[in-house]
């Protein structure tokens, strides 16, 4: 499975490399790769049903702990067979959808590669690989959404995605280094028996703050929610993958794999039942005061994700059935309408519900498969969403504080979901086409079949709710409660409280759409609110940070190369020296210092008159001439002192530098001496503070005994360890790996970035 992970990574960055005329026709091909992954995972379902839960090992940095091993359960499948089932339909649809476009061969590269990311994020068992994963989606998504790359909007909402949901990656990985500091593991597997260390930790609270800031902000729960209905400027392919069945469910994913390691009762659940609940009622409410059908569909998937949430939180039987069932039935219906809001936008142009209505006669399969998916969404009987809202409601009644209120808020949450629902799988099909309406072209079976498909897998498990209930679902429960339950999914349970519920909600949903041209009047009154929202304090404070960092870069950064010297130089006088000071026992034993050779006060006597023609000198030839002989005068010492390597290392750096200030000399300004006093006084009291502290540290060095340990275990294990004699190279590449690493993606962005800038001042030269 690491291999097929590897594979579809590779295909994603060749298919970058596919030309464009053949582009078109490839991509309708291209349905192969989820289909086939799809199969796969059918099979690993079947494996994981005769022989349970089983781990896939693949060694990584098993020094450090962190492995590609993947962890086959329940849950991991579940997700992994909706990215991959729901995908192969996206792949499907886009084929036909995106054809014109002249870029299609990125799309489904970046596609792709999303694709493997997310299979990799809910499969893996590490949690160093588990948020390499999630930063992979969180690239990849922010290709995706931002794919129309000319369009102003749709690059400030990949933006906005991709800042958000990366601020949560990195709160997240906090939350993992520690979880992996205290427990000395970061298997999940592992962690499942190291709970209670975990939750009587003093480092407890603070984890679950970092879980949880990862996995609200890319599950869009309040206040992060605001990303979400931006990021619908992405193609519809786009919006229907992320928010139905993979991007967005990955905070779920987060949160449901880590209930039974950090679930007590207490901190985790009242948190994921106060978010949870507020982003559900707040997404619902809002849903129905739009009229652009993926706007709707932004703040309905939004409300969804709370409700998930919300249960995970209550964290009963009942509840966690509820969630994983729910979760199933939201990817099949959401991904279905998001589909047909494709399809419209694509025949008519045009996405405004007032002002779409009657195409049921142009698509009748559209609309028929539209209907179904509407009326799952309102958990209507015989659907799936009605079996998942009756095990909602059975949970919130359960509950035993504030059962009542909790339940209340919960069905009125369906109300405005079964209406939005309506408003979305009804409206544009119901009624007469206007009368001076333009053509509308039939829209291809490639466009309408994904969009059937779904809506037929949503009635089916609805009339044969045992199908998944005994099968997929019943296992992502057993991963999430860490026991088997004994519910069964049925259709029919009798004339119960929870039944009322649902009539009730499906009556008040009907008789809200029906009365929603008079609601949707009410968005002006909710705009008004918009100065308090989250997304306006949190843009007000991006502002105040930017403007900080303008007068910060006017200050700090203004060109000048002596006013950043002087700053370097001043911080770490200012930083060492109070450390100094403050903290290291001051003495020198002038006796124990060996005395001054002859030839060392030579060398002294010499640097000291480069240094005088470096400061005096009134020609840079002079300057760049001392400045060399001061640095051979070092390198002698070093050799003196038994450093001939360094020595080596100083002289070949000394010879370069001259020579290349030498090779530019006919490029730098005039020699302008300066001859403004203060700037020299100044200049000359930073100097001296510089070199005293220098002169004081290296004095002091000389006090405290040479410890060897370290020396002596590099060139002990250079060899054995690293297969490396040269112990400076081993110590480069394989102690100091990730240092290096680091230095060389730092100074390949770098060349990258004067590369770009070289190229656009010669674009700029050529137009001029």
């Amino acid at each position: 499975m690491v291999y097929t992970l590897f594979v579809l990574f590779a295909l994603g960055f060749l298919l970058l490399f596919l030309r464009k005329p053949q582009s078109a026709k490839v991509a309708k091909l291209l349905v192969v790769i989820p289909f086939s992954v799809f199969i796969y995972h059918l099979f690993l379902l079947n494996q994981f049903h005769s022989e349970g839960a089983f781990l896939i090992e693949h060694k990584w940095i098993p020094l450090l702990n962190i492995n590609l091993n993947l962890k086959i359960d329940g849950l991991s499948l579940l997700f992994s067979l909706l990215i991959s089932g729901v995908g192969t339909l996206i792949y499907y649809y886009a084929a036909e959808y995106l054809k014109s476009t002249v870029y299609i061969n990125r799309f489904f590269s970046y596609l792709t590669f999303f694709m493997a990311a997310m299979l990799g994020l809910v499969l893996s068992d590490n949690l160093i690989s588990i948020f390499v994963f999630w930063e992979l989606t969180s690239i990849a998504s922010f290709f995706l959404i931002g794919y129309n790359n000319e369009d102003s909007s749709a690059r400030k909402s990949a933006m906005t995605s991709f800042l958000i949901t990366g601020l949560g990656g990195f709160f997240l990985l906090a939350g993992f280094l520690m979880i992996g500091n205290i427990t000395s593991t970061y298997s999940i597997q592992e962690l499942l028996t190291s709970s209670a260390v975990l939750q009587n930790s003093p480092q407890y609270v603070l984890i679950l703050v970092f879980v949880f800031l990862g996995a609200f902000t890319k599950s869009a729960q309040f206040p992060f929610h605001f990303w979400l209905p931006q990021a619908m400027a992405a193609p519809t392919p786009v919006s229907a993958y992320l928010h139905s069945a993979t991007m967005v469910k990955a905070g779920i994913y987060i949160l449901a794999r880590f209930t039974p390691i950090l679930s007590d009762g207490n901190y985790w659940n009242y948190t994921l039942m106060t978010v949870g609940g507020i982003t559900m009622i707040y997404g619902a409410f809002h849903s129905i005061f739009r009229t652009d059908m993926k706007a709707i569909l932004a703040y309905t998937t939004i409300s969804a994700l709370g409700i998930i949430v919300f249960l995970l939180g209550i964290g009963t039987e009942y509840a966690i059935y509820a969630a994983v069932t729910f979760i199933l039935a939201h990817a099949l219906y959401k991904a279905a309408l998001f589909l047909t809001a494709g399809i419209v936008d694509h025949a008519v142009h045009s996405r405004d519900i007032t002002q779409i209505s009657g195409l049921r006669k142009v698509m009748p399969m559209v609309a028929l498969a539209a209907f179904i998916a509407a009326l799952s969404s309102a958990g209507i009987p015989l659907t799936l969403g009605f079996i998942s809202k009756e095990l909602i409601y059975e949970s919130t009644l359960q509950m035993p504080h504030w059962a009542i209120l909790i339940t209340a808020l919960a069905v009125l949450s369906n109300v405005f979901l079964a209406c939005a629902g309506f408003m979305i799988g009804f409206k544009p099909f119901v009624g007469n086409i206007p009368a001076n309406h333009p053509p509308i072209e039939k829209p291809n079976y490639r466009l309408w079949f994904p969009v059937v498909l779904l809506s037929l897998f949503t009635l089916i498990f609805g009339l044969l709710p045992l199908l998944p209930g005994a099968g997929i679902l019943q296992y992502a429960f057993q991963s999430i409660a860490s026991k088997t339950s004994m519910m069964e999914l049925k259709i029919w349970h009798g004339f119960t409280p929870v039944l009322l519920l649902s009539v009730l909600t499906i009556v008040s949903g009907l008789g809200l759409y029906l009365l929603h041209p008079h609601v949707q009047k009410g968005l002006k009154t909710i705009e008004k609110l918009n100065i308090i929202s989250p997304q306006h304090l949190i843009e007000k404070l991006a502002l105040g940070i930017q403007q900080f960092a303008f007068f910060y870069t006017r200050l700090m950064h203004n060109g000048y190369l002596r006013n950043y010297l002087i700053v370097i130089i001043l911080f770490i006088t200012g930083l060492v020296g109070y450390r100094f000071v403050t903290s290291v026992p001051y003495f020198v034993d002038i006796a124990s210092i060996s005395k001054f050779e002859i030839h060392e006060l030579a060398l002294f006597i010499i640097i000291v008159i480069s240094i005088y023609f470096t400061i005096t000198a009134k020609s840079k030839l002079t300057a760049i001439a001392s400045i060399g002989i001061m640095g051979f005068a070092i390198c002698l010492i070093f050799v003196i002192f038994g450093a001939p390597d360094l020595a080596m290392t100083q002289f070949s750096i000394d010879i370069l530098t001259v020579v290349l200030f030498v090779l530019v000399l006919y490029k730098l300004p005039p020699y302008l001496p300066n001859k403004n006093k203060k700037i020299i006084r100044r200049d000359a009291v930073i100097s001296l503070c510089f070199g005293t502290l220098i002169m004081f540290i290296a004095m002091e060095s000389l006090m405290f005994p040479a410890t060897k340990e370290i020396s002596q275990f590099y060139s002990e294990n250079a060899y054995i360890l690293a297969k490396g004699k040269n112990v400076v190279n081993v110590i480069l590449v394989d102690y100091r790996g990730f240092d290096t690493l680091i230095e060389t993606i730092v100074l390949s962005s770098a060349a990258m970035g004067v590369y770009g800038l070289l190229k656009y001042i010669g674009s700029h030269e050529e137009a001029d």
